[in-house]
């Protein structure tokens, strides 16, 4: 069991975008899962109107999928955490392909996420797997690349620029 504490030693997201809880399984160089509970409280529903539809408290399929991506980084750096992204290593998201949304997830409702490692090839990562709220299906996820770089690299300006 991974606790956010630890999280935050490993992930460089901090409030409002770290969107996982908790990761309850961790099988280096295979698979994770992780927890996310869905509140009321946060950022994206502070516009909400109080006498709004039931479908404004939809939770925001990027921010799901961004939650699941956050169990996967976890997958990948636990061994080698990198808290602050200017140095280090840094995780940096190649594309989605296949992503399928379910069912809304709301307030109140805890999100499963399942990572699978596919593929590794070098500092390059492909998973797939799904987000589960109790037994229903919310996001399927084909294919996820996901790819490490020194962060020296990506603090210069390209050339010509």
């Amino acid at each position: 069991m991974i606790g956010v504490g630890e999280i935050k030693r490993i992930l460089p997201h901090r409030y409002p975008m770290l969107l996982v809880d908790r990761v309850t399984e961790v099988v280096p160089g295979e698979r994770a899962r992780g927890l996310k509970a869905i509140t009321c409280n946060e950022p994206w529903y502070a516009q909400v109107p109080d006498d709004a539809p039931e479908e404004d408290y939809h939770y925001p399929w990027t921010i799901l999928l961004e939650s699941w991506c956050h169990v996967a980084g976890v997958l990948v750096a636990r061994e080698r955490p990198n808290p602050d992204v200017r140095t280090g290593m840094a995780m940096l998201l190649g594309g989605v392909t296949d992503a399928g949304f379910h069912r809304p997830v709301v307030p109140g409702d805890v999100v499963e996420h399942h990572v699978r490692l596919a593929r590794r090839v070098g500092d390059t990562y492909v998973f797939e797997g799904e987000s589960l709220v109790g037994d229903a299906t919310a996001l399927t996820v084909g294919r996820l690349t996901m790819t490490m770089r020194p962060a020296s690299e990506l603090d210069h300006a390209p050339a010509g620029a």
